[in-house]
């Protein structure tokens, strides 16, 4: 026997539904797939959403309604690699501005507690010190930012 596939679990207290619907409106290409119920006598009540299938970027996630037990922390987080600023700022301007909060370096939370690091593909070349970047400066700029500003990387010229 083989292993054949792993599917990402997401753990909330009882907006799998929302979140999963977010999540998908918010990255194009994503889909919502299957969703379960709970069954008499369970934790929650009879026909209220249990799991929720959908897919961001090709890959399998699940969202479960599982209680307020485990709430999420910054342990675990998802990474959007962008190509544009324009990118960066409509992913983490809709999170941010749907009832979430920003962190430092990126990183940003969403209304569920869900940990996100959106970062543009030009902070990876800066801090390595290509094209033109001083990794540095790059750095240090970074760390003072909240969401990555890509123009900011290099010195005002």
């Amino acid at each position: 026997m083989a292993a054949t596939s792993l599917t990402t679990y997401l753990w909330f207290d009882t907006q799998a539904l929302d979140a999963a619907k977010f999540y998908v409106d918010l990255f194009p290409g994503s889909r919502l797939g299957d969703v379960s119920y709970y069954q008499a006598d369970a934790q929650h009540r009879a026909g209220t959403v249990l799991t929720v299938e959908f897919e961001l970027f090709g890959r399998p996630f699940a969202a479960l309604n599982g209680g307020p037990e485990f709430p999420h922390s910054e342990a675990v987080s998802f990474q959007v690699s962008c190509d544009t600023q324009a990118d960066v700022d409509r992913i983490w301007d809709t999170i941010v501005g749907s009832g979430g909060a920003e962190s430092q370096c990126g990183w940003c939370k969403d209304r569920w507690g869900v940990n996100w690091q959106i970062i543009p593909e030009a902070l990876g070349r800066a801090l390595k010190g290509l094209d033109g970047y001083d990794s540095g400066y790059a750095f240090r700029a970074m760390m003072k930012m909240k969401k990555i500003v890509v123009a900011d990387l290099k010195p005002a010229s």
